[in-house]
């Protein structure tokens, strides 16, 4: 069976537009009612939401690629691009990296695709890297690109990407291609469509030695931006990550051709899904200011420490609640202390509690 790239009418992909407008219109409500939310955040709330968002989503989208990154390094390097006030620890290459193109893509996320930009971004992500040939262009080398599993004696090669002589024209078609549709472009698609199709066009030229499904969803919340025209903080990568074997069996499932309604629907649930998600968050930001409001000055720094870390933990919160143990670990107190302070936080408002003796949990009150 031939790939996608090898039908005769590629890049051609076809779809039913009728059976996407449903979600198109969910996501403009969604991420309306969203920015309308955000809006009640003065400054240095907003700042702070903000790099939690872009955090995560650049924390998450190097995880589904099997990258563990460290979350204070990359909200760290975030912070410091804000004016805030970090760790003075130095961070490591690919936490500044991934920060830096994640970055990049929020501020210019209006700026026209060049081959330039996303040469720029392989740079950044591969920053520190020294097992690659190729870093800040498109892959080289005659060894056919594939996604391969099983056994060196039987391998099963799920994908093979157009060869590397065809690269530059493959993306020259892909950049006019996504100009074209932009929302000022000859040929505006809808932005969840336009999302889903560049992801998988991206993916399909796979253009890169590495880092191809990070560009890819960059380029999809790039794609978001243009059609809100501001800034996305939808957490796209975070909701992948949830049921990443969905997300490459999806992938998998289109690599012999160019009609792509299923994987166009998939993909929009996945972002309407994203953007209720960091709904939930910014709802989630919100009370924890109105819970600090009602609780200042009335906090030692045990109970401060223990409800920054619950926090920490975003709307999903410590799994099974916090015990006395938790607190216990968390502040180094006595287990005589850790009750009363719990009590207290009970008492003011900032927890609520369930359960009797052992089974006894503590959740935020919000």
């Amino acid at each position: 069976m031939i790939w996608t790239w090898q039908q005769k009418q590629w890049p051609e992909f076809t779809y039913d537009a009728e059976l996407l407008q449903a979600k198109e219109e969910g996501f403009l409500l969604g991420a309306g009612k969203m920015l309308g939310a955000f809006a009640h955040f003065n400054a240095q709330d907003k700042a702070e939401l903000t790099i939690e968002l872009i955090g995560q989503e650049a924390f998450k989208s190097s995880e589904i690629e099997g990258e563990i990154l460290n979350r204070d390094s990359l909200q760290s390097s975030i912070r410091k691009h804000f004016g805030l006030v970090t760790s003075p620890q130095r961070v490591p290459p690919a936490e500044q990296g991934m920060a830096d193109m994640m970055l990049d893509l929020y501020h210019h996320f209006n700026q026209p695709l060049t081959h330039e930009i996303m040469f720029k971004w392989h740079e950044k992500l591969m920053m520190g890297r020294r097992d690659l040939l190729s870093v800040g262009c498109y892959r080289t080398g005659d060894e056919p690109m594939q996604v391969v599993s099983g056994s060196l004696y039987n391998p099963k090669v799920h994908f093979e990407a157009p060869p590397s002589f065809m690269m530059v024209d493959e993306m020259t078609r892909f950049i006019d291609w996504f100009q074209r549709t932009a929302p000022d472009g000859s040929a505006p698609l809808p932005a969840l469509t336009r999302a889903g199709l560049t992801h998988i066009y991206f993916v399909t030229i796979h253009p890169f030695e590495d880092g191809n499904g990070r560009i890819a969803r960059a380029l999809s919340s790039k794609v978001l931006a243009q059609g809100l025209k501001q800034p996305t903080l939808i957490a796209l990568s975070h909701i992948i990550e949830e049921d990443k074997k969905d997300y490459y069996a999806q992938l998998n499932k289109h690599n012999h051709g160019l009609h792509i309604t299923s994987w166009l629907r998939y993909f929009a649930d996945v972002i309407l899904e994203a953007t209720d998600y960091s709904q939930r968050l910014v709802d989630f930001l919100i009370s924890k200011t109105k819970l600090y409001d009602c609780v200042r000055g009335q906090l030692n720094p045990r109970q401060e420490k223990v409800l920054a870390r619950m926090f920490k933990e975003g709307p999903e919160g410590f799994k099974g609640g916090l015990s006395a143990e938790n607190y216990i670990k968390i502040t180094q107190a006595s287990r005589a202390t850790a009750t009363r302070d719990l009590q207290k936080l009970v008492d003011i408002g900032a927890l609520t509690k369930t359960g009797v003796l052992k089974s006894t949990r503590y959740w935020l009150n919000v």
